[in-house]
């Protein structure tokens, strides 16, 4: 079977209704797209397909990490495409510290809803996930009922979880849509429609100089990490924090708990062992 334009649009479709993630429907696209030009027009085999893979880390010099999610891509469309083809993915070591130098603080965070003074929206956004750990995409959940009930049930990708909202947020939502005259999703433009991840980053990265924050600390996502860390030391309860992420694994919200080296140091010294 040949790789053609058809097909990767077909496969798009395919993702589509499997419910995928907007960023991962992109991201297999792109990746079928480079096997379709190393394919050249030859049809796929077990052979050329291994050489694809040694490629990837040989002649594009791509992390192990990065070829995982390669294989994870190929994996979908051979699904879709009906083809026996499989594929061992790398062994990646479980990373144990992570770049201190990339996590947002807390401090950072309070600089930035600050900086926000005169944007009372963004300000919002940047509570909104750092008080609940949710998506930026799942901000659509976050409605004027949801203010009013104390929690905002989570419907996505067939998974759906209950996500509470602290009061103090709560209060300050209600009368936020209120004043804008909002009976719906809270976070819409002036034409009805929800904020857009890429409008979101931007309105965040125009903070940092205000707030004194490293523009490469700035993003949504980071939100989430940092109440997760936050939430873990509180809590300690790993699964606990996985149910109200929405991690299917617990291995994935262990990522997000890594520590730093300075951390990981203070607690070896504190063994006294030496």
């Amino acid at each position: 079977m040949e790789i053609t334009g058809d097909s990767i649009q077909a496969f798009k479709h395919w993702l589509i209704n499997e419910e995928k993630r907007a960023a991962t429907i992109q991201k297999y696209v792109r990746i079928i797209k480079n096997l379709m030009l190393f394919l050249s027009g030859r049809e796929i085999c077990k052979e050329l397909i291994l050489e694809w893979k040694d490629s990837l880390i040989t002649s594009a010099g791509l992390s192990p990490k990065t070829v995982n999610s390669y294989i994870a891509a190929f994996e979908a469309y051979c699904r879709f495409a009906e083809i026996n083809i499989r594929l061992k993915y790398h062994r990646v070591q479980k990373k144990m510290f992570n770049d201190e130098s990339k996590n947002i603080t807390k401090e950072e965070y309070n600089r930035l809803i600050k900086a926000a003074v005169k944007d009372e929206r963004t300000a919002l956004v940047i509570e909104t996930i750092g008080a609940t750990g949710i998506r930026v995409s799942e901000l659509k959940f976050i409605t004027f009922d949801a203010a009013l009930r104390g929690s905002a049930v989570i419907n996505l990708k067939g998974k759906v979880r209950t996500v509470l909202i602290p009061g103090k947020l709560c209060r300050k939502l209600i009368k936020y849509a209120k004043r804008h005259s909002i009976t719906g999703e809270i976070f819409v433009t002036k034409s009805g429609k929800s904020l857009s991840r890429k409008y979101i980053w931007q309105k965040m990265k125009t903070l940092c100089k205000k707030a004194g924050v490293d523009k490469t600390k700035v993003f949504p996502h980071n939100l989430r990490h940092l109440f997760a860390r936050l939430f873990y030391k509180t809590t300690r309860n790993l699964a606990y924090l996985a149910d109200i992420l929405g991690h299917s694994s617990i291995e994935t919200t262990r990522i997000y708990l890594v520590t730093g080296i300075q951390e990981h140091a203070k607690m070896i010294e504190s063994m006294g062992m030496v």
